[in-house]
Parts: C-alpha cells; structure tokens; sequence
C-alpha cells in the first residue's frame, strides 16, 4: 500500500483553534463548559460533508450502520473491563432508577451486545459494523484545546467481528480505507505508530492474546509494506494498535487513525459463531476508525488547508457574484442551479460591496463565478478558481456540472479542464 500523503497539501503552519473562530467554524461558552465546543453552520457543513463521506466510504467496503445509546448500566464497563482499566478516565456514574448508568468511554461495548444479540454462523463472517457515535472522555481541564481534546467526542467507530483466519486481511483493508480517505482530505500521515503495553496494570492480563495480535498486526504491516515504530505504554488496555500519527501546527503528533486486534473483549462478552464444523467457536475483534473523531479531523483539517478545504469539504463551495443588481436574477438563478446538483452556493450580492472586495471575501471559496451583463445575456459564467486561475466563461449549466462531478468523487483538485493542474 502506498504511504497516506497528499502531492496536493502545504505544510501545516496555522492554529486550528484561532483560525477555527476566526472562519465561524466552531466556538465554546462558559456556561456549556470547557471542552464542549459548538459548531456553527459553516463548521457544521464541514462536519456534515466529513460525516456522509466516511459513511459513504464504508458503505461500498461492505460495512452496515448501526446506532446505540450514549448510556449504559455500570455493569456493562465491569464486564468489558473498561470500569478496572479505564475508570480514571470516565465520568462518574449517575443513579438512575436504584441503577448506576454512565456515560460510556466507547462504544466497542455496546457493539459486542449487538452482536451478541442473536446466534451468528462463520458464513455471517467478517460482519463489519460500523456507528458514528458520541463518547465522553472526563479529560482535565488543562489538557484541554479546541478540537483536539474535548470532552463530549463524535467518533467514526467500526467493530469488525471475524474468525481469526480473517484478522489480518481485515485489518489490512481497514488501513488502505485510511489511505483512501486521507489522500481524500488532503492530509498525510507523519508516521505509522504500532502501540504495544507498557508496564503497570492498566492492561488487561492475558499475555497469550497480546501476542497472537501483536502478532497478526505485526504481520499486516509487513504485509503492506509501511515502515513504522514501536513504542510501549500507548496500547489499549484491551490490546495493541496500529496508530496513524498526525502532526499539528506546531509539529506536536497526535493519533488520527487506529485499527486494533481484541481477543479480550469477545472472551469478556462471550461472543461466539458456530463454524463449519458445528462447534462453537470465538471470533476476534478488530477496532477500527478511518478518520478518528470528527473533532480531531476537522481541527486537522484547518490546521492543513488554512480553512482552503478540499471543495467537497467546503463550507460555501460555489461564491456567485453579480456584478451589478441587473444581474442579480441570472445570478440567483445559477445559484439554484447549484444547489439542485447538492452544491454549497450563495449569492454575494453587490449591495455587500464592490467586486474586487466581494472577491476578495470569498478567497477560501473553491469557486467564485461572476456574472456580468454579457454572461447573463447568453446563460454563461465566467469563473475563478481559487488558487487565480481564470477560466474562458462557458455555460452555467456546463460549468455546474462538472463542478458537481469533481465534488461528488471526492477529488481535491479544483478542475479538469484547461489548465488543470
């Protein structure tokens, strides 16, 4: 598999919490609390535009969605091992009813229940389940910033349940869905982390299933041929990880992606399939998110483009600009146009300021088609690419289009016709 880059993306030098307000992506208030950001609407149109992608992408690999409760009883954490290995880093549990129910940490519980929840056959197997689902994480206030570290987190989760013949091709096709995805988003990874346990006892003792996956990741790698490091004390408590390391502004790493092999768990619930032969047999479980939590991916994101996303992740994708009030209905008119082809359009209208200066506004806009008497004469638009290029006017209608195509295949180049790069 080739390495997760982007030829297309620059060096990362902006702070995605600064630029992050200054853009009117997201905000925080005292009185919801630190570590709970809001998104405004164009953070949300990101985060939106993030979320269909991922789920699209795991779709065609075969995945099927689920939802489950942000809630659960204690017990469920005692038995998935999360309340004797992770209980520092949990909110404290709230009575309810004579019942102690938490907030869950994860949502690999909840999906090992769903599985559970009736008989399943080796020819149901790898099923591939997959949520977008909150999590809490009781982190300190002083570790907290912006995206990055947050208390209240939307988290691109799967839990592959297989045999274990199929742990590493599954684990292999989880990390070129990464791949995919990044060259997507325009990032890149700094490096490739294989995250085994460190001494101490927040790790699930089982030393037999720590090998067996430290093995069969081991393996993957290989099998891929990524370069990699390997470093105690970052693992699971339930086992080891393949971490896809990202770095910020400043150069300080941080884990985006994970793929992860767990025979602790499914031994915990009592998972099981009946094989081929008849028996009764335990399936593996591989942990795996392509882009992390939402939180962290767009805060990546800003930090990467500057707030230039990708056009299919643009919070306004299409700025159309009139040049004076006799073209405001042409203009109006290409603008529903666009948005009929899924589009982010707005007009910018010249009571909002001169051309130059509504140009000028609209810089982090992916494509910004004035509308001039001639072209609103003949159905024509005269666009501007954001990185200055300057396009011959073509017909509204043409130029939509193909706008639409490149966005809805996910490409980070801006055009396909002369002078594309």
């Amino acid at each position: 598999m080739d390495e997760v880059v982007d030829e297309a993306s620059h060096e990362a030098v902006h702070d995605h919490r600064e630029l992050g307000r200054e853009l009117g992506l997201f905000g925080s208030d005292p009185l919801i609390g630190a570590g709970l950001p809001y998104w405004l609407p164009d953070g949300a149109a990101v985060r939106h535009a993030l979320e269909e992608y991922i789920r699209g992408r795991e779709r065609a690999a075969g995945y099927r969605h689920v939802y489950s409760p942000v809630l659960g009883k204690r017990e469920l954490y005692e038995v998935s091992g999360h309340w004797a290995h992770y209980r520092d880093d949990m909110f404290p549990p709230m009575d309810v009813g004579g019942e102690q129910m938490v907030l869950r940490p994860s949502l690999c519980p909840h999906h090992a229940l769903l599985y559970r929840s009736r008989s399943r056959s080796y020819r149901e197997l790898p099923l591939r389940m997959a949520e977008l689902g909150g999590m809490f994480r009781a982190e300190l206030s002083g570790v907290l910033g912006g995206l990055t570290r947050v208390r209240a987190i939307q988290l691109n989760d799967a839990h592959i349940f297989c045999t274990p013949g199929q742990v590493e091709q599954e684990a292999a096709a989880a990390l070129e869905l990464i791949a995919s995805a990044y060259a997507a988003m325009g990032l890149r990874a700094a490096r490739y982390r294989l995250s085994l346990p460190g001494p101490g006892g927040k790790y699930a003792a089982a030393p037999e299933m720590w090998q067996r996956a430290t093995d069969a990741l081991v393996g993957v790698l290989a099998r891929l041929g990524l370069p990699y490091e390997a470093e105690r004390g970052e693992a699971a408590f339930y086992g080891p990880k393949i971490d896809v390391q990202v770095a910020d502004h400043a150069g300080r790493e941080s884990t985006l992606s994970t793929v992860q092999v767990d025979f602790h768990q499914p031994e915990r619930f009592d998972l099981g399939y009946v094989g081929a032969d008849g028996a009764r047999h335990r399936p593996v479980m591989v942990h795996r998110s392509v882009v992390g939590s939402v939180e962290r991916a767009v805060a990546q994101l800003v930090e990467v483009h500057g707030g230039a996303f990708p056009a299919w992740l643009a919070p306004l994708q299409v700025a159309v600009l009139p040049v004076g009030p006799e073209q405001a209905g042409a203009a109006a008119e290409f603008a529903a146009r666009c948005a009929g082809l899924g589009l982010r359009a707005e007009v910018s209208a010249p009571e909002q300021g001169s051309l130059g200066a509504r140009v000028r506004r609209a810089r982090l806009v992916p494509y910004q088609v004035v509308v001039g008497a001639r072209e609103a004469a003949g159905g024509l638009v005269a666009p501007r690419l954001r990185d200055g290029r300057r396009l011959d006017p073509l017909p509204g209608r043409e130029f939509a289009a193909r706008v639409a195509a490149l966005v809805g295949a996910y490409e980070v180049r801006l055009w396909d016709g002369p002078g594309a790069g």
